[in-house]
């Protein structure tokens, strides 16, 4: 049975027989418990008989469907759309093309049965796999607000870049929340200042960051003066800093959960450890190999894997 999956509209079926004639096409259906039942009443399987589901991995759409059928006993293979996509070109040009999809995908195991394999995982209903594309997200989404945070304190001076370094630990984001304008800064004074960066960096920082950190607040006085009318509105870019500061904790608190889950998801996808027993591969890359490959039975090379 060849299914054309649809995200929001009905989905559409052929079944074929083994020798492709087929036994009805464009049978339409939504991924309700009591549409699938119908369905199923319609195929009337015989004793003996076995029957594959053959699919374009449409969204997520895909995956519940996939789930119903494999609890029933049918084999459940995912197309790649470049695969079927080749294929429909050719029959859009020399058949005629109504259901054309599900009719295609329903004649695939005749046609390029070579091209089928059988895939038990669950993609996207997988948590390992949902988690680890989610944290690419969220790492790329930081990576945005530490270019814009590199932006703001390019305007205050390279000594602010030094003093807090590349990696905008919590230490610094807590400065840039508080105490991205300079007056303020120095307003609060070295003894406080000291204590502050002790308290948000567990100790790591003292008096020597301290230090740089007044330093820097000096040179933008010096850069910019302190006219707002003349030079740059602190205040005003410090509000800005502490927006992007904010969102940077947020998102780092968040890395950091999803880093804990990752681990204790790989611990149950991979117990034996056969991916974190290569070389310089910790917890969380694990878990990222393991879910991204995600189902190993829908390759078949190698290069497949390495692609």
């Amino acid at each position: 049975m060849g299914i054309d999956l649809a995200c929001r509209a009905a989905h559409q079926s052929s079944l074929a027989r083994t020798d492709g004639t087929y036994v009805w096409t464009g049978k339409k259906f939504f991924t309700r418990p009591a549409d699938l039942d119908d369905l199923w009443a319609d195929i009337d399987l015989q004793e003996g008989d076995t029957l594959r589901v053959v699919m374009e991995p449409t969204r997520n759409a895909w995956a519940p469907v996939a789930s119903w059928f494999r609890r029933r006993g049918a084999v459940v293979s995912m197309v790649p759309t470049t695969q079927s996509a080749d294929l429909r070109a050719y029959y859009s040009k020399h058949t005629k093309n109504d259901h054309l999809d599900s009719k295609l995908l329903a004649r695939l195991p005749l046609l390029h049965p070579e091209g089928l394999r059988d895939h038990t995982g669950d993609g996207p209903a997988e948590p390992l796999r949902r988690v680890v594309k989610m944290r690419s997200s969220v790492v790329k989404r930081r990576t945005a607000v530490y270019s814009r945070l590199d932006a703001f304190l390019e305007l205050l001076g390279p000594a602010w870049y030094d003093a807090l370094g590349s990696n905008y630990g919590k230490a610094a984001l807590a400065v840039l929340v508080r105490y991205a304008d300079p007056t303020t800064l120095l307003r609060l004074g070295h003894a406080r200042l000291t204590r502050f960066l002790i308290r948000h960096s567990r100790g790591a920082w003292r008096e020597a960051h301290a230090t740089a950190l007044l330093r820097a607040a000096r040179e933008s006085l010096d850069l910019w003066g302190t006219d707002p009318d003349v030079g740059i509105d602190f205040a005003e870019l410090a509000a800005d800093i502490a927006v992007e500061a904010e969102q940077a904790q947020v998102l780092t608190e968040q890395i950091e959960d999803l880093d804990e889950r990752i681990a204790n998801l790989y611990e149950e996808a991979d117990p034996a450890g056969i991916i974190a027993s290569a070389p310089g591969v910790g917890p969380v890359t694990s878990g990222v190999i393991a879910g991204r490959i995600g189902d190993p039975h829908r390759f078949h090379l190698l290069a497949a894997v390495r692609a």
